[in-house]
């Protein structure tokens, strides 16, 4: 029998009754699949009221001396609520004891770091994680009260051995000892917590909010899934935002290349991190939503790479709020190495570039608007040794995505077509030689109107 790895997000597990949608699902799938779960923290459909929000919040609280304890309740209450709404008797006797001792646990590290007034990567991750260990303890107590055989399974240390950085050799590690963990499971379903142990530099630095869709894919490359199933509450990966665009649809499949451009430039399909972790194993993902569980999703296939489409175009997408910084010095030409200090200064501030366009005198480059002003103002200051800097601000990056494209001829002509016939100013462009993508910077407030027009003209 194969193993199906299936990752919920915060919002599927929000609620007890989504909580209990969620076991269902769970429950329906066994029949054909051993299953392994990997769950986020409980989350609201507003973010920032989420479980991991709040305890970043009580974080920075404990490290400003300020009062933390109000947030820690709250989400007990919260938590304990749902237990209650879940189960009766022992089972809820017991995840109420199991929840009980893991926000004690934490009480008493806020309140060492409310001592010491400051906080490291690791005790970070040791504080965000509870949220992980909360949702994952109380879902296989609700699996087992249904009579469904699961173990609460903390991947907190997960990681036991010192890595200087995230990189292969620390994925392969966190691979073989998964695989150790759910195989010692035999047949009881493997509740994962989304966190899985210290990530060098931290989690939410080095890998992100979305950590636990790496986590599903580290289980499922790790036991050689055959799928790998992240639900949302959406029925797919669609061709354009269907709140923008009216006419768009959910596709049936798309290849992993195209997959890592929209989620790049702004659909938010899935954790980059993750597409690679299970492309490597050659592990399809699916898409489904919690709410329509019989909606087939989207199957992002590896085997669909090396398929020519019938179509150029597959979806469009835009990235919003945007800011271009223009590079202009004479200096550059014929002089080596203008390009590596502009990167250093770029990456000393950790600023990070989506697009470039360069001429013999000119860097055109975009950035997303940072939260550390101070940074980018520093960078620029740096920048201005190099040449004339200037800023162009309320922009957005509008994609047209597709592996078709390569066996298109003209259809960026096409696409600047239509934009021009809307009178929407292109202010940069960008191709990659895998010619998957065709970029270009336009206005933010156009990207709207351009995403309808361009999806209705190429894709639809």
């Amino acid at each position: 029998m194969n193993y199906i790895v299936q990752k919920y997000g915060g919002t599927s597990l929000g609620k007890a009754e989504r909580m209990r949608s969620v076991a269902e699902i769970v429950k329906s799938s066994l029949g054909k699949d051993r299953v392994v779960v990997a769950l986020s923290a409980m989350s609201s459909y507003v973010k920032a009221e989420g479980t991991t929000s709040k305890l970043i919040e009580a974080a920075q609280a404990a490290v400003s001396k300020g009062t933390f304890f109000n947030i820690i309740d709250h989400l007990e209450e919260h938590h304990v609520a749902t237990i209650k709404a879940l189960m009766n008797g022992k089972p809820q006797e017991q995840v109420i004891d199991q929840v009980d001792a893991e926000i004690k646990s934490l009480k008493s590290f806020l309140e060492a770091i409310s001592v010491i007034g400051e906080i490291s990567p690791r005790s970070h991750d040791v504080i965000i994680s509870t949220g992980e260990k909360l949702s994952a303890c109380i879902f296989a107590g609700l699996l087992n009260s249904m009579g469904i055989d699961a173990e609460y399974v903390n991947l907190d240390s997960l990681v036991d051995k010192p890595f200087s950085e995230a990189n292969n050799e620390f994925y392969e590690f966190a691979r073989k000892r998964l695989k150790k963990i759910i195989e010692k499971c035999g047949y009881k379903i493997p509740v994962l917590t989304g966190y899985f142990g210290f990530v060098p530099n931290g989690i939410i630095q080095s890998v992100g909010r979305g950590y636990t869709d790496l986590t599903a894919a580290l289980a499922a490359a790790a036991v050689g899934a055959s799928e790998l199933q992240i639900w949302k509450e959406v029925d797919g990966v669609f061709s354009a935002d269907p709140r923008k665009v009216e006419e768009a649809v959910v596709l049936e499949s798309i290849s992993p290349e195209e997959a890592a451009e929209l989620t790049y430039y702004g659909s938010e399909v899935i954790h980059p991190f993750t597409m690679e972790q299970v492309m490597r194993a050659n592990i399809p993902i699916r898409i489904k939503n919690t709410l329509k569980p019989d909606v087939p999703g989207t199957i992002i296939d590896p085997h669909v790479s090396n398929m020519i489409s019938a179509k150029p175009a597959t979806a469009v997408t835009a990235k919003r709020n945007i800011t271009v910084i223009n590079i202009n010095s004479n200096r550059m030409l014929m002089a080596y190495g203008f390009m590596a200090k502009v990167f250093n200064i770029l990456a000393k501030y950790g600023i990070i570039i989506d697009l470039i366009a360069t001429s013999e005198v000119n860097i055109s480059m975009t950035i997303e608007n940072i939260e550390n002003i101070e940074n980018l103002d520093k960078a620029i200051t740096e920048l201005e040794s190099l040449g004339t800097v200037s800023l162009q601000k309320k922009l957005a990056i509008l994609s047209l995505v597709g592996r078709g494209q390569k066996h298109c001829v003209g259809l960026a002509g096409k696409m600047f077509a239509v934009l021009g016939k809307e009178d929407i100013n292109i202010e940069m462009i960008s191709q990659g030689a895998s010619e998957i993508n065709i970029s270009c910077v336009i206005e933010d407030e156009v990207a709207d109107r351009a995403l309808k027009v361009i999806h209705n003209a190429l894709v639809k």
